[in-house]
C-alpha cells in the first residue's frame, strides 16, 4: 500500500473576508493524484475557553443565546483570540475578565483541540483558572449579552449528565478541566 501524502493546494480563492473569518475555495490535489475542484476551508484565528473556579469552589459559566442554533447555551468563558494576540493564556484571562469580571490567581492550560479539521484551520486552547475572584465590571464585545451562573461543580456535572450544556467544544474544555481537578477519571 502507498503512503498517504498531505493534499497540495492548486488554487485559492475568498469567497467571504471579514474581521473575525475568512471563507475560501481551493482546488486540492490529493495524495491519489486525483484533483478535488472544490473545497471549502473556513480561516479562524485562534480560540481561548477558561473552565474557571472561584475563591470558594465554584464553577464561573456563562449563558448565551446562540443565533445559530435558534438556543441558549450554556458554557465557559472564551472566544476568539485578537488579530494581534500571540499568546492564547493572556487571550483567555482577557476573555474571562471581559465575559463574567472574574480575574485568576492561577492559569494553567489543560488542553489543545481542532474545532473542525474538516473545514477549519484553527485551534481552541484550554485553560483551567483557579483562585477566581470578581474584580472588574463585565466588558462585552460589539455584539455580546450574556448571564454569568455560578454552580458548584456537583450541579456542573449534573447539567453535563443532563446534557443541558450542548457546546461541544465547551464540554470537551469542561472534561479536561474536571479531569485536571481530579473530579473525573478517563
Amino acid at each position: 500500500m502507498t503512503p498517504l501524502k498531505a493534499w497540495q493546494q492548486i488554487s485559492s480563492e475568498y469567497l467571504v473576508e471579514e474581521s473575525w473569518f475568512k471563507f475560501r475555495k481551493d482546488q486540492v490535489l490529493k495524495s491519489n493524484g486525483e484533483i478535488m475542484p472544490a473545497y471549502y476551508v473556513l480561516e479562524y484565528t485562534n480560540w481561548a475557553t477558561v473552565f474557571p473556579v472561584t475563591t470558594d469552589g465554584k464553577v464561573i459559566l456563562v449563558k448565551q443565546y446562540r443565533y445559530g442554533l435558534g438556543q441558549w447555551s450554556i458554557e465557559v468563558p472564551g472566544g476568539i483570540m485578537d488579530a494581534h494576540e500571540t499568546n492564547p493564556l493572556e487571550a483567555g484571562k482577557r476573555e474571562l475578565l471581559e465575559e463574567t469580571g472574574y480575574s485568576c490567581k492561577e492559569i494553567v492550560q489543560v488542553a489543545v483541540v481542532a474545532p473542525n479539521p474538516a473545514t477549519a484551520n484553527n485551534l481552541m486552547y484550554c485553560f483551567l483558572a483557579t483562585g477566581c475572584e470578581l474584580t472588574h465590571q463585565q466588558e462585552f464585545d460589539e455584539h455580546e449579552e450574556l448571564e454569568v451562573m455560578l454552580v458548584t461543580i456537583a450541579e456542573l456535572k449534573q447539567l453535563l449528565r443532563e446534557n443541558k450544556i450542548i457546546q461541544s467544544l465547551h464540554v470537551t474544555a469542561m472534561m479536561y478541566a474536571l479531569e485536571k481537578l481530579g473530579e473525573i477519571k478517563w
